[in-house]
């Protein structure tokens, strides 16, 4: 048995608040570190993996090693890993309990509807405890949406979206799942800082401080979340979550010792992927912005086929905000293909899918 336990990293927040650019960062600065990443996404199309994937091709030189075999990345196909532990997540573990000597560091990305407190008290298995260890559960939010209400403590906007549909009545609200996401933190990180002015921060800050510990450490990140973001700040904190889990209570634990129907809010969320030929990515990105406006899309994610463009395009938008950029060149027996992940509440599958090729089919 090796007397030092395989640290693992647990990354969990809602949908865009950074999770896989602050995993993309870590690989990068990681160097010479042999690391297995877990990737647990909500949706038919792994983007987040995919991505991952191409991260160590960016920084060769000094980047860290991903494990061999499945080019270092384990998907986990089901959404809500909470009520999934034992079926998916602990027979990868197990694999790379059985690869222990390989193995630097883990990185688990939950997906943005998920728990992290099931996922920690798995490493609480007697096959797992004795090799394995939490690191630290760091917990992302985005800036500017708590800031302005959205899935946080005491905001009208939130209680009326949440007093409006019947559906919600019985099951945890967006609201409580971000709770708990916070309440099983170590490390908060606040991301796009750089756009809150000090009266935001405030509210952000107001909002993280009834759900943490003072002892649990904020830390604001600017776009991009690159070089500040050091590596120390992120690996090596050496909470051993799994010690106190067990005290960390839950809406999802409230939810069960009620006898409450077991849903999640988010088995009421619509989930698509939309795939286009070569696009022109001006009007694509137009046609987006049309359907954000006019619809309850939480989050897109996916890759762009750039008529004419050597290049594969990264294309996120959370609510009205787009962010894209080239990650890599599209490989010469590749299918050039745009897909896109659609997420959302009440989403017209047929209705976006036209809108999206009557103004970019025509040009692929």
């Amino acid at each position: 048995m090796q007397l030092n336990k395989i640290p693992a990293t647990i990354v969990t927040g809602f949908l865009g608040s950074g999770k896989t650019t602050l995993l993309s960062n870590v690989l990068k600065q990681a160097a010479g570190k042999r690391i297995a990443v877990i990737v647990n996404e909500f949706g038919e199309l792994d983007i987040d993996a995919d991505l991952l994937r191409s991260c160590p091709l960016d920084c060769e030189d000094e980047g860290a090693e991903l494990l061999e075999g499945k080019n270092g990345i384990y998907e986990l196909a089901n959404g809500c890993i909470c009520c999934t532990v034992e079926e998916e997540f602990l027979p990868v573990m197990q694999e790379l309990v059985a690869r222990r000597d390989d193995i630097d560091h883990i990185l688990i990305e939950t997906s943005g509807l998920a728990l992290p407190k099931p996922l920690v008290q798995a490493f609480n298995w007697p096959d797992i405890k004795q090799f394995c260890t939490v690191d630290a559960v760091i917990t992302l939010i985005d800036g500017p949406a708590v800031a302005a209400g959205r899935f946080a403590d005491n905001e009208d906007k939130v209680e009326a979206l949440r007093a409006a549909d019947e559906n919600l009545d019985h099951d945890p609200s967006l609201q409580e799942l971000l709770d708990d996401q916070l309440g099983a933190a170590d490390l908060v990180i606040v991301s796009k800082g750089d756009l809150l002015d000090t009266e935001q921060r405030k509210k952000v800050d107001a909002v993280v401080a009834k759900k943490v510990p003072a002892s649990v450490k904020t830390v604001y990140a600017n776009q991009g979340i690159t070089q500040d973001m050091p590596l120390e700040k992120l690996m090596g904190i050496g909470a051993a979550s799994e010690n106190q889990i067990e005290s960390v209570h839950t809406h999802h634990d409230h939810h069960h010792e009620h006898g409450a129907h077991h849903e999640h809010a988010h088995d009421h969320f619509d989930s698509f992927v939309i795939t286009l030929g070569e696009v022109d990515s001006e009007q694509l990105q137009a046609s987006l912005q049309t359907l954000l406006a006019d619809n309850n899309i939480f989050r897109v994610k996916g890759f762009v086929a750039i008529a004419h463009k050597p290049m594969r395009q990264v294309l996120q938008a959370v609510g009205e905000r787009m962010q894209v950029h080239f990650d890599r060149l599209w490989e010469s027996d590749e299918n050039r293909a745009t897909s896109l992940v659609f997420i959302g509440k009440d989403l017209d599958e047929k209705a976006i899918t036209k809108v999206l090729q009557a103004s970019l089919l025509e040009v692929a």
